[in-house]
């Protein structure tokens, strides 16, 4: 088991210039991450793939694994056309994948204004097939592809695992977050305990949770049922991370661990804090 950091952690300082991806890289590396996920927000291998060899050597030099790339993917699109187009382009992103190195890589699925479990199971089959040849497609490289449990729509665990089931692709799992079942109101470490049989990695992300009739200010989001979520600080929000860390460690999860910070606090120091507190909360279950 290793214990990293998301480059999406330090997506302010990215985004805004402060700092390329290299030089998070090399931030990851300087407060103890073992591997980087590599997330292209606020930059892009696409059109920049000069980057790939960049990021392979400073990794490398650095002695980091590069763990996972994650992408951004809908195949609930309206026609026939744009649905084989984002087919193809995912599998491109595929071979991006393969020349980063990595074994692992996660693409979303769908996103929906309408996320009720009538309209997942109207197209459930359709979401998976394009899965399934994305899967296929990474199956020559030996990479495993998932679908993360965010986005409101497929998100709650039963519903992460129809989908994986509907693919039913050995290579084909979930990218388990241990707090994005909160955005749909579900109770974290019971969904933990349903979906870590699936994962391929696991996100180590924390939430401030008030209720409904307590709006607490600017900074925070609504859940489905309008609670409302703010980032935290890995082991200082009101997640339960010491019991979802345990069922993680006693399935015998032996992969790669991936803090993804999203707080309101510096990026460096929650970054920092967090990949400290998952380390100590890890070694002492």
């Amino acid at each position: 088991m290793k214990i990293g950091v998301s480059t999406y952690s330090l997506f302010r300082p990215i985004h805004s210039g402060e700092i390329t991806v290299i030089e998070a890289i090399e931030k990851i590396a300087a407060i103890g991450g073992e591997h980087v996920e590599i997330v292209p927000v606020g930059y892009s291998l696409t059109d920049n793939p000069e980057l790939i060899d960049q990021i392979v050597a400073k990794a490398a030099e650095l002695k980091l694994d590069i763990s996972n790339y994650a992408i951004y993917a809908n195949f609930g699109v309206d026609t026939e056309e744009e649905y084989e187009q984002e087919i193809e382009r995912v599998k491109k992103e595929v071979d991006i994948a393969a020349r980063l190195g990595v074994k692992l890589m996660r693409h979303d699925v769908a996103g929906r204004k309408d996320t009720s479990i009538k309209q997942f199971n109207s197209e459930v089959k359709r979401l998976a097939e394009a899965c399934r040849q994305i899967a296929d497609y990474a199956a020559q490289y030996d990479i495993t592809t998932s679908v993360e449990n965010h986005g409101y729509y497929i998100q709650a665990s039963d519903r992460v695992q129809t989908l994986i089931q509907e693919v039913d692709r050995s290579n084909f799992k979930t990218t388990l977050d241990v707090g994005n079942f909160m955005c749909v109101d579900e109770d974290p470490v019971a969904a933990v305990k349903n979906n870590i049989s699936y994962a391929s990695i696991v996100h180590i992300k924390d939430f401030y949770l008030r209720p409904a009739a307590q709006y607490p200010g600017e900074g925070w989001f609504k859940t489905a049922s309008g609670n409302y979520l703010r980032g935290a600080i890995s082991g200082q929000g009101d997640l339960n991370l010491r019991e979802s860390l345990r069922i993680v460690k006693e399935s015998g999860f032996d992969g790669y661990l991936s803090i993804e910070f999203e707080g309101m606090e510096d990026s460096y120091v929650g970054t920092q804090i967090g990949l400290d507190n998952v380390r100590r909360l890890w070694n002492e279950i």
